[in-house]
């Protein structure tokens, strides 16, 4: 009980800033409670507009059975703590990025290899293939954890404290990283520094120089205002950001049979619905980036075929953990 008060005390300190989380107040007695803990603040980004709208869907159709409550922006467990929650039943549903899986399987860095997905829609085909539904259940037997769905975040580009045209102009600097080892030996690529570092974290060490550099979505750089820190952004298009929206065998197991077809059903179609509307806003945010005076670099196609050719030997050295089969699937999609 000293844990639940902890982390709602904390909730009532941050609701001024963090309105997305849905209050504890609005489960009714005897309805079960479903936490749902993911580390992205504000109320547009995509993951929060997502996790809010499947707690929405969940408290109104399965109403008296089912409550999901939403901790957003860290208020619950943050980057490196809530896998572990997950585990010990202190969480029920999280949406980490698919970077933060290596040390449970490999499989997933099939996501992080560089310029495999030439754009969202291409990386949503692989997904709703029978190899992407497959990858949900890579970690069931020898974790017990089960992918819901894959929740799109956008492209990623890559901004440092200097104008990056060529993977050269990077040599020497230092990028903040997820935990992903293809991640890492990317940066490597550039003859960078990759530093893993918490979501959270990151614009800090941008500001006091701690990292030079690091990559995401615009709507992660623009909701975390990393422009604000940053000389400029490139239009790489480098890398999928995407969340593993997921749970615990451990939870599905314990909801009759009738309560986990609706649960799932639900999850599939808050998932299907979240990532066609993820372009519209991946460019409304790129937008608000310019509009506050953030910097973007274009490149020409020869520039951007540089950026390729320097990553592909990060392909080769992950092939065998990754699976060649797998690879292939996830770049013919």
């Amino acid at each position: 009980m000293k844990k639940i008060s902890l982390a709602l005390t904390t909730l009532a300190l941050s609701f001024a800033t963090n309105a997305a989380f849905a209050d504890s107040s609005a489960c009714d007695p005897g309805e079960r409670v479903v936490k749902f803990s993911h580390v992205t603040g504000g109320t547009t980004h995509p993951k929060v507009v997502a996790a809010n709208n499947f707690a929405a869907r969940v408290n109104k159709e399965m109403n008296g059975r089912l409550c999901v409550e939403v901790f957003p922006n860290s208020t619950l467990f943050g980057d490196s703590k809530e896998l572990e929650a997950l585990l010990l039943g202190d969480v029920q549903l999280l949406a980490p990025s698919l970077s933060k899986f290596g040390s449970y399987t490999p499989k997933y860095g099939v996501f992080d290899l560089p310029f495999i997905f030439k754009n969202m829609d291409q990386a949503i085909r692989f997904t709703n293939s029978p190899q992407g539904k497959d990858l949900l259940y890579a970690m069931k037997d020898n974790v017990g954890f089960v992918g819901l769905g894959y929740w799109m975040s956008g492209m990623k580009y890559f901004s440092a404290n200097k104008k990056l045209i060529l993977p050269s102009d990077a040599k020497g600097l230092k990028f903040r990283v997820q935990t992903s080892d293809v991640a890492k030996a990317m940066i490597e690529a550039m003859g960078a520094s990759p530093q893993a570092m918490a979501f959270s974290e990151v614009y800090g060490a941008l500001q006091t120089g701690v990292v030079d550099g690091q990559e995401n979505t615009w709507s992660n750089i623009y909701t975390k205002k990393f422009y604000e820190v940053q000389d400029s952004i490139t239009e790489t298009d480098h890398q999928l950001l995407a969340y593993l929206f997921m749970t615990s065998q451990d939870f599905l197991d314990s909801l009759s049979p009738a309560d986990r077809k609706q649960f799932l059903q639900i999850a599939d179609e808050v998932t299907q619905e979240a990532n066609q509307s993820v372009k519209a806003k991946e460019a409304e945010n790129r937008a608000n980036i310019l509009k506050a005076g953030g910097k973007i670099n274009t490149l020409t196609p020869e520039q951007r075929q540089i950026w390729v050719e320097t990553m592909k030997p990060v392909w080769k050295k992950f092939q065998n953990d990754i699976g060649e089969n797998l690879i292939n699937a996830a770049a013919n999609s």
